[in-house]
């Protein structure tokens, strides 16, 4: 029997980002994108069972049983968390470990524009940091939040499924909810939430209609909440919170989103190739009024249009962003091509480009090898 506890400090002291478990294979660890064997034996589907037996009893082992899939978040005697999904492949069990930091990042720590921070003294509306699954957005919210908590007193509830950093009171009230044990569902969360007097609500994911129409609401009431959606740029991630609705209800929806919406951070992590650790590459969009009146008449296809020439007021596009980093020296060249939006503009501009006219809009000590060795995926 591996003892779960060795096998995930030494996944935190390689610096992994997840640990996979896999019946017929020994542990997986991702670190820095590359997946790496660990040197244990090779999982049977009882270790599975008994590993996601312990972590959160046999109660609750019967309802994924009956559900097959199940996320929860575990701790170690040493505090280290892990956001957990156990599920079914193959009739044998499976589990994926996301690595927690056990402390909230540093919002100047994290490689991001200036505007992130910004965006943290935000009085009303929503502002969503998008992504695919692994692109920090989990990291980027808990240092907006860790910001906030630094410099002003507010109440703020989050609704998290799992719940991931462990928020802890400064000059901020912060009360975390997770869904299933202390509510049953974002919306239900959401509804009651309102009651609650939150000045600022995070929720953790826009999953469905109903989630994203109390999240809407809640940021048209005069609250300020932060969500997060799993959509590459500004562009999909309108397009997709219109879609999510019945066609009869397309420009009510459209109108309420071109009221509320503040602004959009879209990432996406790309390895180092100066130090150790992930670097992420930004697209922000902030809701100017012409970007309000493209959003109430449907013209989402000309949003990329403004924020190219948008700049000089903190907006800029993922292409920008990667050419940037490539050009300052943090990331891969053939990766920011394959990467880009545009791989030919991409390649003709790094071979173009005079490096120092894409001097990094972020704060520069952030970046160095010795401020930034373990950003991870979460």
């Amino acid at each position: 029997m591996i003892d779960i506890k060795s096998m995930l400090g030494t996944a935190i002291l390689s610096k992994a980002s997840d640990v996979h478990i896999k019946v017929g294979r020994p542990p997986i660890m991702r670190i820095n994108t590359q997946l790496v064997e660990m040197p244990l034996p090779v999982i049977t589907n009882d270790d599975a069972k008994q590993m996601v037996l312990g972590m959160i009893g046999a109660d609750r082992f019967q309802q994924f049983e009956t559900k097959r899939d199940l996320d929860f978040a575990t701790t170690l005697p040493d505090q280290s968390r892990f956001r957990v999904n156990a599920h079914y492949q193959n009739e044998t069990i499976a589990i994926a470990f996301r690595i927690i930091s056990s402390f909230v990042p540093d919002i100047d720590t994290l490689c991001l524009p200036p505007m992130v921070k910004e965006l943290t003294q935000t009085p009303r509306g929503l502002v969503l940091v998008t992504g695919h699954t692994g692109s920090g957005k989990s990291t980027t919210l808990a240092a907006m939040i860790g910001a906030i908590n630094k410099s002003v007193d507010r109440h703020i509830i989050t609704l998290e499924d799992p719940i991931e950093y462990a928020l802890h009171d400064d000059q901020c009230t912060i009360e975390q909810r997770e869904i299933g044990s202390d509510c049953p569902t974002f919306a239900s969360g959401l509804k009651h939430a309102l009651r609650q007097d939150p000045d600022i609500i995070l929720v953790g994911e826009m999953r469905d209609i109903e989630t994203t129409s109390a999240t809407i609401t809640a940021a048209e009431t005069g609250h300020f909440v932060m969500s997060t959606l799993h959509t590459i740029n500004a562009t999909q991630t309108i397009e997709r919170i219109i879609d999510i609705y019945p066609a009869g209800q397309q420009n009510h929806i459209s109108a309420m989103l071109s009221n509320t919406l503040q602004a959009v951070i879209s990432q996406t992590l790309f390895r180092r190739i100066d130090a150790p650790g992930m670097v992420p590459c930004i697209e922000i969009l902030l809701c100017t009024p012409a970007v309000r009146a493209l959003i109430r008449q449907h013209r989402i296809h000309e949003i990329p249009g403004i924020i190219e020439t948008s700049s000089r007021i903190g907006m800029q596009s993922m292409d920008h962003s990667i050419a940037q980093m490539c050009l300052n020296g943090f990331i891969d060249r053939e990766e920011a091509i394959a990467k880009s939006t545009n791989p030919e503009w991409m390649e003709k501009q790094l071979s173009s480009a005079n490096p120092a006219h894409y001097n990094l809009d972020i704060p520069k000590a952030s970046c160095k090898k010795s401020q930034l060795e373990s950003v991870r995926a979460t």
